[in-house]
């Protein structure tokens, strides 16, 4: 280990880990991308590919958000985002779950989906796209569908799930797993122009309050479809706030619904108090 230390320390320019470095450094000393990354934050070394975050994220941030695991849960529309926007970031550990395939309405709003992808599991999609951008990151792809019956074990050791789910019953599922697992959930949903946001803490039941009258079916997304861009927008705000519960900085959106309307581009907030008086909302699905 000091070997490898040392050799990556004669590696650096202007004081940052070049991506070449950490690749001959994991082929010289025969070990993981991973595994060199590690050891580099842990000494205060800055993978040059994270340079652009450096100014606001420390290098003890990068380390812990190198060092946490963060469920995705479902690897379509709003997950392809998030899965992308996490490996970006830099978070070591990413669980995708997913039982799809992708098919052709995928293509028009999907980052993971492309005519190559086409009747190939997203899961494994998600898995050759990490690889692609930051092989450091390892990724575990679970090609089935989330539920309580295994939720423990999907969940057992994540540090933040982030709901991609387009299933209202799977989401209630999920809120409820995670809060018997004292699990941060981070819920997104979006339809056409339209989406919110939501952070919940354990303890918390925003998410349960919010559809607290859905009685059954997958919401408006169904009528109202998705385009391109509203995936985009509300799940690059769900990795945001996961980064922010990993490191513990700034306001999340506990207790309070981050409503987006891309339509007349307006965002507001809905705070929840008693259940009585909660807004109802929009029951929107990803």
């Amino acid at each position: 280990m000091n070997a490898l230390l040392r050799f990556l320390q004669k590696q650096l320019v202007e004081g940052m880990l070049p991506w070449s470095a950490q690749v001959a450094a994991a082929q010289r000393f025969g070990c993981t991308l991973a595994a060199v990354e590690e050891l580099a934050l842990e000494h205060g070394i800055f993978p040059a590919r994270y340079q652009r975050n450096c100014t606001t994220i420390t290098i003890a941030d990068q380390l812990l958000l190198f060092q946490s695991r963060i469920i995705v849960i479902g690897c379509g529309g709003l997950g392809g985002y998030i899965m992308e926007g996490l490996a970006r970031l830099g978070v070591g550990n990413i669980v995708a779950v997913d039982p799809d395939i992708f098919e052709e309405h995928n293509l028009n709003r999907q980052l993971l989906a492309t005519p190559a992808t086409l009747g190939k599991p997203k899961v494994l999609a998600a898995l050759a796209r990490v690889n692609e951008i930051n092989p450091a990151v390892t990724v575990t792809p679970v090609m089935d569908a989330f539920c309580t019956a295994n939720g423990r074990e999907l969940l057992t050791g994540v540090t933040v799930a982030v709901d991609a789910l387009d299933s209202i019953s799977y989401r209630l599922e999920l809120a409820d797993s995670c809060a018997g697992m004292g699990i941060p959930m981070i819920h997104g949903a979006i339809g056409g122009w339209y989406g919110h946001v939501v952070t919940q803490l354990p303890g918390e039941t925003t998410v349960q309050d919010i559809y607290r009258n859905w009685k059954n079916g997958k919401g408006i997304e169904k009528e109202l479809g998705n385009p391109a861009f509203t995936p985009a927008v509300v799940a690059s705000l769900q990795v945001a706030e996961a980064c922010k519960v990993v490191l513990g900085k700034g306001e999340l959106l506990r207790r309070r619904k981050l409503n987006i309307d891309l339509l007349d581009m307006e965002f507001d907030e809905v705070n929840f108090g008693p259940v009585e008086d909660m807004d109802e909302g929009l029951h929107l699905a990803a």
